[in-house]
């Protein structure tokens, strides 16, 4: 083992240093491999060197071993008698000479002293570490102390065997130096086995990091410790004040082991003087005089402190609770040491364990009058009115401690009717006793309920519907123990049939299961669901709480054979599985991680899809119209929308659905519309396709003309034919100019009728209107142009925005003055170039009507346009709805928004100063900033520095932006952490702040504070 680091002692208490010719201070104990730290340059001269000597010597043979505070040691004592004979020797010496400066003295005899005086100030500072470090620190090092002194010894016995043969003409001290050589070579200094013992276990404290040693440990490595220390066990303050020495000592070191056995020890003895938690359960009630019994000596364990509940008799004949000395000698076994006893650090030589029968025998009779005591007490307290909160909390601890360290007391509790009491204390009182003895009420129910015949006395008192409405407590304490009560009558079918049958029950534990703030909480709710499951009676209970799944997996055989074409199950058992499996995937809910067949395949798989879609072609038109419903019921589900598509389409199921469009069944056609509008929000492209090749195309139109058809067809037709990519010429040829008269009446229809209030079903049909006509927002061939300006697209774009509606609805609305803007931006572009000089219609007359007065010159545009001109968003006063639209909770209207702003900074010519100052003055540049400032989507923050960095070209605006703080911040954190198309974006509206290098592209940040 590695010998831990001794800190450098500089003085002694109280005088100087008496080795001051000593080595170098130690940072770690010496070993036998280390070169020798002794030289002749060590001493300035020979007589340096017999002073060093002499006052090494003096030290070492004084009495301070003794002294009651420092640590006794054997090693100490035998070193200091080998010092005591060396003292002898050496005076013997120094008196023979006959010179004051000793220079008759051959060169081996001051090469010997030189040597000697080396070794034994490095022996000192072992011993005084000994005398005046804690007796706990030196325990802590005592196996490196000791190997040091006999690595010194046998040195200063070499030394000897040279100065024996440089002085041939003293016999008499000849033989004393060579007697006392031999000896010291012999000496085998070892530490005592309780030392060692100590030693190891407080070297493996040093080495444990966060694991928490057991109670019984630790009482055993007190007594471990304060055996070593010659201490009581029991005098906890002599042991806490050998931990403050200690600490003291710690205090100056630099080992992280010493800092951690210091903490350790400090944990053990804040517990060892914790008084015993024993089993008594007192209470200040006046009751009989025997009301409390309290437990004789022996009773406790010196380990745990607490009556013992499994008496055991070791060889040592000492007695422990069976658990607790397992635990030590397992520790034992861990550091690689013996076990032993506790109490009396005997080594074991057996770990046999003995019951102790008698002892045993005496606790439980104690054990059983105290809780006859306590049963009387709860009895007399908990039928009181009213019942006193102190006493009564009191009781229902003794209660449930009682019950979980002896379960065998229950049926006591019981048949004196204290679970009656509790359940009538918690039905009465409920309000009374507050939300804190709710729940040790119901803590105490959970421990008894663990008693079969508790558990139905309980039910039958109606525990369950106060557990449930505890489930609605403002503690979540009292939630806790309330649904761990609901857990554990669970375990049986019919309680959780009783409970499932409580109204509400359900309900709250399926939003508690889906409260993911109180995950504990949450996965207890969760268990208890799962045992409610198990029931069948619970199944439509679960179900019409949200909890699809069982039904589901209840479904899954009868499903499995109506996939199957299975000639035994009748027609009229497939339709109603199939209607049920229809209502069932229509709502939201887990179905979507079910399983559907035996072979364990979701609803969403491509087996089942291809299944359905191959029924649809043989079963009746009722069970078409279930399947179809099936269908569009999963390939709604936000989870299941994309793989259910893309199976019908790959299964040539596209086809087949749009076969249903036309059928005389008003629910086979309603379920077909919604599954084409599905299918177009995904595959718009390929749809349009198979409706050309079908010659369908006309069918929406014509459905959504016909006011006979009311309700969700209209709608999915409008959506449909937004989703579809139809070409210039399908447009004009399909659409024309009348339906957009027809698209706009409605939408000006609706809007009115509507009185600020939107349903599902207008909220539909706007989307799918607005939709359309984004398809005449892409062109500007001179008829849809015309179309665009008769019908003023651009205003009921506009009005859109200030409309109460969906954010889809308000997305469209955006993305149409998108479009316009960009259009009418070409449209400039065009009508700014030189003209032919005859046979030209201007498109000008399209994009802002007859010039019958002369128009002002457009800032954006830089050409005159028109009052409320169809392509020129500051004209239509559309940009102000827009800036409103940037702070929308919506980040895709936002992104619409933003886009639509774009196009009025695309162009920054000469003339694009004239357009920053009217955005300015609209308040479009503020806008954007404080959008980017607060932007968390990439994308978004991508399209608003974009708008930023253009505005920046202008000087007039970079440079009271460049004051701006925050948007300066925002730039910079853009730059650092943006995509690539944004960090070019930040780099060059920096560059135009002068906050960054354009040339380097390397960040010169150079924001100062302005006040």
């Amino acid at each position: 083992m590695e010998a831990t680091p001794l800190p450098t002692l500089k003085t002694f208490p109280n005088q100087t240093n008496p080795f001051p010719h000593a080595d170098p201070p130690l940072q770690s104990l010496p070993s036998t491999s280390r070169r020798k730290m002794t030289s002749e340059s060590s001493f300035p001269s020979f007589s340096a060197a017999v002073d060093s000597v002499q006052t090494s010597l003096s030290y070492l043979c004084s009495d301070n071993d003794n002294n009651q505070q420092s640590y006794s040691s054997n090693v100490t004592r035998r070193f200091s008698g080998f010092a005591h004979r060396l003292q002898l020797a050496t005076n013997h010496l120094l008196r023979s000479s006959r010179s004051p400066d000793y220079s008759d003295f051959p060169p081996s005899v001051h090469t010997a002293l030189r040597g000697i005086a080396g070794d034994l100030a490095s022996a000192g500072e072992m011993v005084r570490f000994y005398r005046t470090k804690s007796k706990t620190l030196v325990l802590v090092n005592c196996v490196s102390l000791c190997a040091s002194i006999q690595e010194r010894t046998l040195a200063i016995s070499r030394w000897l065997n040279l100065l024996d043969s440089a002085i041939p003409d003293l016999p008499d001290l000849r033989k004393k130096i060579a007697d006392l050589s031999t000896d010291m070579k012999q000496a085998n200094f070892k530490v005592t086995e309780n030392e060692e013992r100590v030693h190891c276990t407080l070297q493996k404290e040093g080495q444990r990091r966060q694991t928490k040693t057991s109670k019984a440990v630790e009482s055993a490595i007190v007594m471990d410790l304060a055996r070593a220390l010659g201490v009581d066990p029991e005098n906890h303050a002599v042991l806490s004040e050998q931990i403050k020495l200690l600490k003291n000592d710690v205090a100056q070191s630099r080992s992280v082991s010493e800092r951690r056995i210091l903490s350790s020890l400090e944990r053990i003895m804040e517990n060892w003087s914790t008084e015993p938690t024993v089993a008594t359960w007192k209470l200040d009630i006046e009751f009989e005089d025997d009301a409390h019994i309290s437990p004789f000596k022996n009773f406790i364990c010196p380990l745990t402190k607490e009556v013992m509940k499994e008496p055991v008799v070791l060889e040592s004949s000492q007695t422990y609770e069976r658990a607790a000395i397992e635990y030590w000698f397992e520790r034992c076994l861990e550091d690689g040491r013996d076990p032993t006893c506790p109490v009396t650090g005997q080594v074991l030589g057996t770990l046999e364990l003995k019951p102790n029968i008698g002892l045993a025998g005496a606790i439980e009779e104690w054990l059983n009058r105290n809780v006859e005591i306590q049963v009387k007490i709860a009895v007399q307290n908990l039928g009181e009115e009213p019942p006193s909160v102190d006493f009564v909390e009191r009781v229902l601890d003794n209660v449930y401690k009682i019950s979980e360290e002896h379960p065998v007391s229950r049926y006591k509790f019981r048949n004196a009717g204290i679970v009656e009491l509790i359940v009538k204390l918690l039905r009465n009182s409920s309000k009374s006793i507050g939300t804190n003895l709710r729940s040790k009420c119901l803590l105490a129910l959970l421990s008894m309920a663990k008693d079969e015949e508790s558990k139905r006395i309980m039910l039958e008192d109606g525990t369950t519907k106060l557990a449930i409405h505890s489930l609605m407590a403002s503690s979540e304490k009292e939630r806790e123990c309330a649904v761990k009560l609901l857990l554990e009558f669970g375990s049986d079918e019919a309680c959780c049939i009783k409970i499932a049958s409580e109204k509400g029950a359900l309900l709250l534990l399926s939003s508690m299961s889906g409260n993911l703030e109180h995950p504990a909480l949450s996965n207890l709710a969760e268990q208890v669901l799962k045992r409610m499951e198990k029931a069948e009676d619970n199944i439509m209970h679960l179900a019409a709480a949200g909890r699809f799944e069982p039904l589901l997996n209840r479904l899954c055989e009868a499903l499995t054979d109506i996939l199957s074409r299975n000639q035994d199950t009748s027609s009229e058992s497939k339709e109603l599985a199939a209607l049920i499996m229809a209502n069932i995937v229509s709502n939201p809910g887990h179905w979507e991680l079910a399983s559907a067949d035996k072979e364990g395949h979701s609803m969403q798989s491509e087996s089942i899809v291809y299944s359905l879609l191959a029924l649809l072609l043989e079963v009746s038109s009722r069970y078409q119209a279930s399947i179809l419903q099936i269908l569009c019921g999963i390939a709604s589900s936000p989870q299941a929308s994309e793989p259910v598509a893309s199976h019908i389409k790959s299964g040539g199921g596209v086809g087949t659905i749009l076969s249903f469009l036309e059928h005389p069944e008003v629910e086979n056609r309603k379920y077909a519309f919604r599954l084409s509008r599905v299918l177009s929000e995904r595959f718009g492209q390929d749809l349009v396709h198979d409706l050309r090749a079908s010659n369908k195309l006309t069918l929406f139109r014509d459905r959504l003309l016909d006011n006979q058809y009311k309700g969700g067809e209209r709608s999915d037709a409008a959506r449909i034919l937004a989703n579809l990519s139809l070409s210039e010429d399908e447009v004009k040829v399909l659409l024309g100019a009348d339906f957009v008269r027809w698209a706009v009446n409605t939408l000006e229809t609706q809007c009115r009728n509507s009185k600020g209030r939107v349903t599902e079903h207008a909220a539909s049909m706007l989307e799918g209107l607005l939709g359309i006509l984004l398809h005449f927002t892409r062109s500007i061939d001179l008829l849809t142009l015309q179309t665009v300006r008769e019908n003023s697209l651009m205003t009921i774009f506009c009005e859109q925005l200030c409309y109460p509606s969906k954010p889809r609805v308000k997305q469209l609305a955006a993305v149409g003055l998108k479009n316009l803007s960009e259009c009418g931006r070409q449209l400039a572009a065009r009508d700014s170039e030189p003209q032919p000089p005859q046979g030209f219609c201007s498109s000008l007359v399209f994009m802002c009507g007859r010039a019958s007065s002369q128009p002002s010159m457009c800032p954006i545009h830089s050409i005159p346009c028109e009052e409320e001109s169809q392509w020129c968003l500051l004209k239509s006063n559309c940009i102000k709805p827009l800036v409103e639209l940037l702070t929308d909770e919506d980040t895709v209207v936002q992104i619409a928004a933003i886009e639509a702003l774009s196009t009025l900074v695309m162009d920054t010519s000469s003339s694009f100063k004239r357009a920053a100052d009217e955005l300015e003055r609209l308040g479009v540049i503020n806008g954007v900033i404080d959008l980017f400032i607060e932007a968390r989507s990439d994308e978004l923050q991508e399209k608003t520095i974009w708008i930023i960095e253009r505005i920046l070209r202008v000087e007039n605006h970079n440079q009271p932006l460049s004051l701006n703080q925050a948007l300066v911040r925002a730039l910079v954190e853009a730059f650092r952490r943006g995509n690539p198309n944004t960090k070019r974006h930040a780099q060059d509206a920096l560059t135009n702040l002068k906050q960054l290098s354009g040339v380097s592209g390397k960040a010169s940040i150079q924001i100062q504070s302005r006040r």
